[in-house]
């Protein structure tokens, strides 16, 4: 098995959707873009949020099996897949990647 490093690259926030939808939360997602984690045998690392995890589980899982080519060739590197979370409001983009370790 793999591990799969996961990457965020990038934070969106649309507060005007917020503004319009959203009822007012204590707390919103803490990821900050460069942040890193490894998952090891399939698994959710710790501190990297569950609903996050929920969006990219069956790639990453994928990945540590040694599958990928997602979707015929989507992305350059086929050990990888760029998933973003479901947050609607704050979404966050994800680059993952099979590596050896």
């Amino acid at each position: 098995m793999y591990k799969v490093r996961i990457t965020a690259l990038r934070r969106s926030e649309y507060p005007d959707l917020s503004a319009q939808f959203e009822n007012p939360i204590e707390h919103t997602c803490s990821v900050q873009t460069g942040q890193s984690w490894i998952s090891t045998g399939g698994r959710r690392p710790e501190g990297l949020c569950p609903s996050a995890w929920d969006s990219m589980k069956q790639f990453a899982r994928a990945l540590a099996r040694g599958e990928g080519n997602f979707f015929d060739g989507w992305m350059k590197n086929p050990r990888s897949a760029m998933i973003s979370c479901n947050d609607g409001f704050r979404p966050v983009s994800f680059y993952l990647e099979a590596i050896e370790e």
